[in-house]
């Protein structure tokens, strides 16, 4: 065999356990006390720390990565202002860094952020590029070439995103049909950032139809301004049900000031379009209610959102630091709450995304990680980049820290 893990910690699973892989799959979990099947070509000791499933990013701005020194701080300061009253302004401030784009510059910044995907044991990111007439194809075109080179690492999922709009961009709708055929994996959206309620019902429709059209999801960055009258996650899922499309509402900030009847006749329909939703608490003052969505069976997942741009100052694409932080805006600190918020940045964040909610059970991918901690509140006080990365069966990063006292002066 290829791998074998000793000394593990399974989530609700107790006692410690062995897990061992053979050509990209996991082949056994056998409790500890057993005796060990076999010579491996790797051994890890666990010494009782937690393994579980990787992390999966539902939403990453990934063409903007590092370019806050280049945006300045105007338009940070406009979408972060506590009822993000002003955030169509920030996206507009934020969209001038774009006309000097090149692919090259974009292909740094983003390598610089997979590369510490890969560190924190992120396994699959959907990855949002923007295209616009000002932008052209630059963000796509970088991405595309890093979902090539880094797709035995992490799945990388590009969303063509119209971020400055669809219809009050004319030439937009057109270029985003390119990105798909040039081979975007995600049909994006932000209907909301139209002029008026009848352009956001087209922007969803022509949106979704192009989806329909090329077999693609959407993901739509949905009422993420704090303005309770922003109805384009209803459009969406009227959509969604309308031509069988599959996607994610990400943000859908809004939801936090609608009236309660409204909320709860929102929640069944999108229930109904099977929409899932991404939340990214960190990157605003408003969020949607996540366990209130959650609690109604709709899929829900974290994400990282932006690392060092126009839109928020820090970030290391580390989903840890993402739940860690969560744990604090959503006032959840109970451990039955922790593993809740863990599974949204792990299994039902793949939920989201379309994709099959793998556990850690033989014939399952051996793509896995070792925490530094014994528990999921442990991990997440930590919120550490994981003493081992495992793709396909494969060790693909290592991560250890070692502090050296000084005894004291005498």
């Amino acid at each position: 065999m290829d791998l074998l893990i000793r000394d593990a910690t399974l989530r609700a699973r107790p006692g410690r356990w062995m897990l061992t892989a053979d050509s990209g799959v996991l082949t056994a979990v056998t409790p500890e006390d057993r005796d060990a099947p076999g010579d491996a070509v790797q051994v890890i000791d666990a010494e009782g720390h937690l393994v579980t499933e990787p992390f999966v990013d539902a939403h990453l701005h990934l063409c903007k990565v590092h370019t806050l020194d280049l945006a300045g701080s105007h338009a940070l300061e406009a979408y972060t202002e506590g009822t993000m009253g002003a955030a169509m302004d920030a996206i507009e401030t934020a969209a001038a860094i774009k006309r000097e784009q090149t692919t090259a510059a974009v292909l740094e910044r983003a390598r610089r952020a997979l590369t510490e995907s890969v560190r924190h044991g992120v396994r699959v990111v959907q990855a949002f590029a923007d295209v616009d007439p000002d932008a052209g194809l630059t963000g796509v075109e970088a991405l595309l070439a890093l979902r090539e080179e880094f797709r035995d690492l992490v799945e990388v999922r590009v969303v063509a995103f119209p971020q400055d709009g669809l219809l009050r961009r004319p030439g937009t709708e057109e270029l985003i049909a390119e990105a798909v055929r040039l081979g975007a994996d995600v049909v994006g959206g932000i209907p909301w950032i139209e002029y008026t309620d009848a352009d956001a019902a087209e922007h969803v429709r022509r949106m979704v139809e192009l989806a329909r059209r090329t077999e693609r999801r959407v993901a739509m960055l949905v009422d993420d301004a704090g303005d309770s009258g922003l109805r384009t996650t209803e459009m969406l899922a009227c959509a969604l049900l309308a031509t069988g499309v599959r996607g994610s509402a990400q943000h859908a900030r809004a939801m936090a000031l609608y009236p309660e009847p409204y909320l709860r006749r929102l929640i069944g329909l999108c229930r109904r379009a099977g929409l899932g939703f991404v939340s990214d608490p960190h990157t605003g003052p408003l969020h949607l209610p996540v366990f209130t969505l959650a609690d109604a069976g709709l899929p829900v997942a974290l994400g990282q959102d932006d690392i060092e741009d126009a839109y928020y100052p820090f970030g290391r694409h580390n989903l840890l630091e993402v739940a860690f932080l969560a744990a604090h805006l959503l006032e959840a600190r109970a451990d039955a709450h922790l593993d809740r918020l863990f599974d949204m940045v792990t299994v039902d964040a793949a939920r989201v995304l379309g994709r099959p909610a793998r556990r850690l059970v033989p014939g399952a991918p051996a793509d896995l990680v070792v925490l530094e901690g014994r528990t999921v509140r442990e991990a997440l006080t930590l919120h550490a980049a994981p003493r081992h990365v495992v793709v396909g069966g494969r060790v693909v990063a290592s991560t250890s820290t070692r502090t050296e006292f000084q005894p004291p002066r005498r």
